[in-house]
């Protein structure tokens, strides 16, 4: 695979296995989508953090959520403020969005996006380092890595993760965090990459002409629990049914994480899972969960494990948009193991 270095002015030089181009000649390089603990605490060392420098820098991003049916009423704010990363900025998953949408978490528009940039002070050329809480490990991170992907802001990385940077002693702040003027942050408003995206209309003719001849066959790959996919748990926004799109393919998004450190598996054990669950790499593969989020972290697992970027997709609706939409006379909810 090509490697493309992610920024090309002095200072620190990541490369990643994303999106790669350029060559710049950069002092330190974090290898890969996923940052360990120490590699992000050394490339911050690396880049010192000053307001006043124009170099690109290290953005540590807390991406911290908690479903709306957290049985201790946890947010994602409040442990942003309990601990975090030194000079960590705080991406709220719940504003950030389409709020002209009934369905949570859907992308902002362009200019949505580039306002809440500008406002946490993030320039184009940063680069951005996604982290979890401590208590879930990773979770809604990759949601937001792959929102800044989808807006073009290739120079994104995930922490694997908060769990392990705070077991392991690294540096760590609490508090309400200090305001800063970002008044001269120009982001430039982006551009939506469509391809990485799948909506319900594109989703539904997909499912609905399954097994027919001459039909492109895709993969949908859905990050609820087993019990939910199979209609026998209830979902967590009162109302909602439970169940699976046809021929879906149920890997809660837990399997791809380590029992203990919640960290994600490694390539090659990546590599396996996908195979023991029939995830063909040669077939177009549309990640889904309950509202987005957890899909997300297929999808990261599946960049980890090597599949193509290409044809990979987010349905940022997902089953809160999917079991609203369609009728029960579609037969598009289907219940028990077998699709």
């Amino acid at each position: 695979m090509a490697f493309r270095n992610l920024t090309s002015r002095p200072g620190i030089h990541f490369i990643t296995k994303c999106n790669m181009s350029s060559t710049s000649t950069r002092s330190y390089t974090l290898s890969s989508c996923l940052v360990t603990p120490a590699e992000l605490s050394t490339a911050m060392r690396k880049n010192v953090y000053t307001r006043l420098s124009t170099a690109p820098r290290i953005v540590p991003l807390c991406a911290a959520w908690f479903m709306p049916n957290d049985p201790q009423n946890r947010t994602g704010y409040a442990s942003f403020v309990e601990k975090r990363i030194p000079h960590a900025k705080f991406f709220d998953l719940d504003a950030v969005k389409d709020d002209s949408s009934p369905y949570p978490h859907m992308l902002p528009s362009s200019e949505r996006f580039a306002a809440e940039m500008r406002k946490l002070g993030i320039h184009k050329d940063d680069s951005v380092v996604v982290y979890d809480t401590a208590e879930l490990g990773i979770f809604s991170a990759p949601r937001v890595a792959w929102t800044f992907k989808v807006f073009g802001h290739d120079a994104v990385h995930i922490l694997n993760n908060f769990k392990l940077y705070v077991d392991q002693g690294f540096p760590l702040e609490k508090g309400e965090p200090e305001v800063e003027e970002v008044g001269s942050v120009n982001y430039p408003v982006p551009e939506l990459d469509k391809s990485r995206v799948a909506t319900f209309e594109d989703l539904k003719e997909r499912v609905g002409e399954r097994g027919k001849e001459g039909a492109e066959d895709v993969l949908v790959l859905d990050a609820r629990s087993t019990g939910r996919w199979e209609g026998k748990e209830a979902e967590p926004r009162a109302g909602l049914s439970s169940g699976h799109m046809p021929g879906s393919i149920s890997i809660p998004f837990g399997d791809v994480l380590h029992g203990r450190t919640k960290a994600f598996l490694p390539a090659e054990e990546l590599k396996i899972y996908f195979a023991t669950r029939d995830v063909d790499p040669a077939k177009p593969i549309v990640s889904s969960c309950g509202t987005g989020v957890t899909a997300c972290v297929l999808d990261a697992a599946l960049n980890e494990a090597g599949f193509p970027e290409e044809g990979r997709r987010v349905y940022d609706g997902s089953w809160t948009e999917w079991a609203q939409r369609v009728k029960p006379e579609e037969g598009l909810i289907k219940e028990g193991k077998v699709a």
